[in-house]
């Protein structure tokens, strides 16, 4: 079956094509006036949130799960419209490939979303390194604000993984060329600016975010912003277009919003607030999902994008897997394709406490089992019979495989058991609590670590939070996505561990405090074999990315 024109697309949602702005066929950006407008629907609208348990390398299919459910609701004769983040390059052509579902639960046109899309990623990383480049350019102009070299706190950004260029000296080559300095680049998915746009709810809330970015210290330790540097302006213009949502379908024909695109275990996983409310103010259902586990994005989704925009769930999906039971019941990678139903036994314990951290917010989880080929009934019947001892509602998925049809049993389950009114989270914490506090209410209740441990260095960022009048802000805490713990090689329900922070940074704009914890790092590298290395064009098809 063909895609649908775009306009067809926007059609289903009541989106005149004034508010279109198409990019070809079958992808468009939406204006922002769609949200000035009244709702067409009579019905309340809900959100659905589908997380999930801590993921094999691979992923455990949320994207995929968000997906199959939409079209599986769809087809009940449902209102549905889904809100997704944007792919960065980063995982395509390194180690996780295509982020735009699998099988037959894929966004269309999947090659051109994985690469490049609307050029809202280039225009965040173009915006980022334009107030770089402000910023050394005062330094090189005498730097009237007497901005101290070594305390320059806002890095360039690019959206690839390239680890050799982590830490690197800039300014090199005499007078002429700029004042040296350390300095090093992250990844674009792990930019403030990223997380601003995600977070604003338009354009003046972005200008003053921008406006208000710190971004290095003077010599007397007195706080310098974006606005001082008067760079506000010119990145406002990079952003203006992608700060407008971008529509395309699933391959069932089923709206899609695809806006926004910060990582989950660097940033807060979530995609833009602009998009989650425009697909909430164009149907009944609005079906997104947080990266990682629920111990990463999830928690941001409510503790941070929920408390900032006002949003509340009808129900969350948790997404669980044989495979991954498997993983976190001691089965190596590479056998995880054997049958073996005592692992899934020894790894449900992973299950367990990601249900009990979505019932600690007061929200109501669904598991959803993304059933792989070579899944038998004898591994599925663990899970099936936990989740009825915990009185949480089970449904197999086979979306993957069947599209919409697979996930209809699912799509029952989530309409049976969401809240016909939505019942207020309960956050983990208040934003007036002292920043060691919600670290480690964070790290207690969603990690179970038994305490929080900081360096020299996080004690020293701490002091400056406080100092620069920073402490009220929710933490983003920057963790591994392997493990409920700061420790990669630590599976299932780790017990009796610490968290180590070793750094805090002020994200003034987009309105948190990254805390970085474990050996985190905001540049990944690419593998051995990144998947870059299965990509080609043949003709004008792009081959390998998924």
């Amino acid at each position: 079956m063909g895609l649908r024109s775009i306009s067809e697309v926007a059609a289903l949602l009541g989106v005149h094509r004034d508010e279109l702005s198409p990019f070809g066929d079958d992808v468009a950006k939406l204006s922002l006036q769609v949200l000035e407008r009244p709702r067409l629907r009579t019905a309340a609208p809900r959100l659905i949130l589908v997380s999930a348990i801590t993921p094999t390398p691979a992923g455990e299919g949320k994207t995929t799960t968000c997906i199959g459910l939409a079209d599986a609701l769809r087809r009940r004769g449902e209102s549905v419209c889904l809100a997704l983040r944007e792919p960065s390059l980063g995982p395509c052509l390194g180690m996780k490939g295509g982020a735009t579902g699998g099988g037959a639960s894929q966004v269309a046109p999947a090659d051109r979303i994985n690469l490049h899309f609307t050029g809202d990623f280039h225009a965040v990383t173009c915006a980022h390194n334009l107030l770089a480049a402000v910023l050394d350019n005062h330094l090189y102009f005498d730097n009237p604000l007497n901005i101290d070299p070594r305390r320059v706190l806002w890095r360039r950004v690019i959206d690839m993984n390239d680890r050799a260029l982590r830490n690197v000296i800039v300014g090199l080559g005499g007078p002429q060329q700029g004042v040296p300095r350390e300095t090093g680049f992250d990844i674009t998915a792990s930019s403030e600016v990223m997380a601003m746009l995600c977070l604003a709810t338009g354009i003046a809330d972005l200008r003053q975010r921008i406006d208000r970015t710190l971004v290095a210290l003077t010599h007397a330790g007195v706080a310098v912003t974006a606005g001082q540097l008067g760079a506000t302006g010119a990145m406002l213009a990079l952003l203006r277009d992608a700060l407008r949502p971008n529509l395309v379908q699933t391959l069932e024909g089923t709206p899609a919003l695809i806006h926004g695109g910060p990582f989950a275990n660097i940033a807060h996983g979530c995609n833009s607030v602009i998009a989650t409310r425009m697909a909430l103010h164009l149907a009944d259902w609005c079906i997104t999902e947080a990266g990682f586990g629920f111990d990463l994005g999830a928690e941001k989704f409510f503790d941070i994008k929920c408390v900032t925009a006002g949003l509340d769930t009808a129900a969350v999906v948790l997404v669980a897997t044989v495979r991954a039971l498997k993983l976190h019941g001691g089965v190596k990678l590479a056998q995880l394709a054997h049958a073996d139903p005592a692992a899934v036994v020894r790894g449900l314990a992973n299950l367990e406490k990601h249900i009990e951290n979505i019932v600690r917010f007061g929200e109501r989880p669904v598991v959803a089992l993304n059933r792989f080929v070579g899944d038998t009934p004898d591994e599925i019947a663990p899970v099936r019979d936990c989740c009825a001892k915990l009185g949480v509602p089970f449904a197999v998925a086979e979306h993957f495989d069947r599209g919409g049809d697979g996930a209809l049993a699912l799509a029952d389950a989530v309409v049976a058991h969401a809240e016909q009114r939505s019942q207020p989270f309960r956050p983990l914490y208040d934003w007036r609590q002292p920043v060691p506090e919600k670290i480690a209410a964070v790290a207690r209740t969603m990690y179970g670590a038994s305490a929080v441990v900081f360096t020299k260095t996080a004690e020293r960022d701490l002091d400056d939070v406080r100092r620069l009048g920073y402490e009220h802000l929710p933490v983003c805490i920057a963790k591994t996505q392997s493990s409920l713990s700061d420790d990669p090689q630590r599976p299932g329900r780790p017990t009796n561990f610490e968290v180590t922070v070793r750094g805090i940074r002020i994200n003034a704009g987009a309105g948190f405090l990254v805390v970085l914890t474990g050996d985190i790092l905001r540049m990944p590298g690419l593998p051995r074999h990144p998947l870059a290395e299965r990509i080609d064009l043949q003709g004008t098809t792009i081959t390998g990315l998924l």
